[in-house]
């Protein structure tokens, strides 16, 4: 992987390990949710993840986008597929998705370099 991905994939791990180490319950559930809300159900994990790229991009979450790219990625989400993703995203949020729609660009091309 390139420096973009390895540098967020690194510190999101991190932080979550650091985070867990204090975590009350209630975060800890949190966590766990979000986890199993993108697994395998009525909805494949592929939809559920190009959803949260959709809805990170109109929220302006780069972190967000990141972590779903990289999820979207690894689900098989092709280049084709993710531009109609990218087109909907910035349909839904308006212009002012287009600087994260850049940033999502660089990121995905570095995830298929």
């Amino acid at each position: 992987m390139g420096k973009l991905v390895n540098e967020f994939n690194d510190y999101r791990n991190r932080m979550n390990d650091r985070i867990m180490e204090s975590a009350n319950t209630n975060i800890k559930r949190f966590f766990a949710l979000d986890t199993t809300t993108y697994a395998d159900g009525a909805l494949d994990v592929k939809t559920k993840e190009m959803l949260g790229l959709v809805a990170s991009m109109v929220l302006r979450c780069d972190d967000c986008i990141k972590y779903h790219l990289g999820k979207c990625h690894e689900a098989g989400v092709n280049s084709e597929e993710m531009n109609e993703i990218f087109m909907i995203a910035n349909l839904v949020g308006g212009s002012i998705v287009i600087p994260h729609y850049r940033r999502a660009v660089e990121y995905w091309d570095e995830l298929n370099a």
